[in-house]
């Protein structure tokens, strides 16, 4: 399929700043919400409020966004998306409400969702088999602003608390700028089909996965691999600073790592690794290193063998977007911007279910001694959903292997 030169760096880039954006607020976002809210508890209740928030937006908008694309083109989608998330950092950078930051935060959710048409995006200009190569790439682009966003917010921050919020409003400004005069749409007319409502709705967008012809196992393990990842993303840094006494320095290090492995698994080898293994096997080794470390997670001792782990669960960032390709190959070319549009919605419910599980299970064992082996239940029930995965995708292979 032919397409522009600057298509797909494009769409890299926008992906990295819409990560960076929100790496260089995760040290800043709770400064400021204390800042604004004064007390302690009162910080803590908003800080919960604005994340939860954030998450619906993003679930709410992402099957909107993925159908608009489907019926309008990719373009003018994905430009209206990073304009609203530059707005959305520029009302962070100035407000002094904390019911203003909460708006920003809903804003930055639904145009945050920019990634459902960067996917589709990808979807448009490769062919079915480059498409998990596609999907690592966006994933690499994600984990490199994971990487720098978190140090350089903390940074920022050291001189002005909204500095960084200025900053990622710029770089998001300018990306559509750029977007603008560069970017091409990528899907033809022909292939462009009528917005229903049940589209829009992100609950009407999950049913539309429910009819793709025969991944209807995937959808439910792609489900629990992610709600396994945010449980432990949610509580990673509560459970260091039980476990080890960890520092936020220690976590930016930690957080660094995991964003430099996601880059190598994804952006570098998931190209070599797809054509050595194929996807199916890829995805089942993935899931299978993500449930050996949640278990280590929960049980080691030594802070230090946190970060061997850390490089070991190096397969497990591929999993996302192996199954993601193999779900992909099941819709219609003019349907790709719904179903990613759905698959995102569910990422997004994922992490708004996710904290109300692994929050208060943490808060439950939190009191225990530091070498209690309890402490990691987080750790352990993301291993246990994981393990569900594995056994229904296996499941899934094999009846796909019986009817060939």
């Amino acid at each position: 399929m032919r397409h522009s030169p600057a298509s797909l760096p494009f769409i890299l880039i926008t992906v990295f700043v819409d990560m960076l954006g929100i790496g260089l607020m995760l040290p800043v976002l709770p400064a400021l919400v204390g800042e604004l809210a004064g007390s302690p508890d009162l910080q803590s209740y908003w800080y919960g409020a604005l994340m939860v928030t954030f998450g619906i937006a993003q679930f709410l908008a992402m099957p909107l966004l993925g159908a608009l694309s489907d019926r309008y083109g990719r373009r003018p989608v994905l430009l209206l998306s990073i304009f609203g998330l530059g707005i959305a950092y520029l009302i962070s950078a100035t407000t002094q409400s904390l019911v203003v930051l909460l708006l920003s935060r809903i804003i930055s959710g639904g145009t945050s969702a920019s990634f459902t048409v960067a996917n589709a995006y990808v979807a448009d200009i490769t062919t079915p088999a480059e498409r998990s190569k596609g999907f690592g790439a966006i994933g690499a682009a994600f984990g490199l602003g994971f990487i720098v966003g978190p140090a350089l917010g903390g940074i920022l921050a050291s001189d002005d608390i909204r500095l960084p919020f200025w900053i990622a409003a710029g770089m998001a400004l300018l990306n559509g700028l750029y977007g603008w005069f560069v970017l091409p749409e990528s899907l033809p007319l022909e292939r462009r089909r009528k917005l229903k409502i049940s589209q829009a709705n992100p609950f009407g967008a999950l049913k539309h996965l429910k009819g793709l012809q025969g991944v209807g196992l995937l959808i439910i393990v792609y489900s629990f691999i992610l709600l396994a990842q945010w449980i432990l993303q949610t509580t990673w840094v509560l459970y260091t600073s039980f476990r080890f006494q960890w520092q936020p320095s220690d976590n930016g290090m930690a957080l660094c790592l995991v964003g430099l492995m996601a880059v190598l698994a994804q952006g570098v080898f998931m190209g070599s690794l797809l054509k050595r293994f194929g996807e199916q096997k890829l995805a089942m080794m993935a899931m299978t290193s993500a449930m050996i470390a949640s278990i280590g997670y929960g049980l080691i001792d030594q802070s230090w063998m946190l970060y061997l782990f850390m490089t070991a669960n190096f397969l497990s960032f591929t999993a996302s977007p192996a199954l993601q390709g193999l779900i992909s190959k099941a819709a219609h070319e003019t349907e790709q911007g719904l179903t990613q549009g759905a698959l995102n919605s569910i990422a997004s419910l994922m992490t708004v279910i996710a904290p109300l599980i692994g929050t208060p299970l943490l808060g439950m064992v939190s009191t225990l001694p530091a070498d209690d082996w309890r402490l990691g239940a987080t750790f352990f029930v993301s291993a246990g959903l994981q393990l569900i995965a594995i056994l229904l995708a296996r499941r899934h292979f094999r009846a796909v292997a019986a009817e060939a």
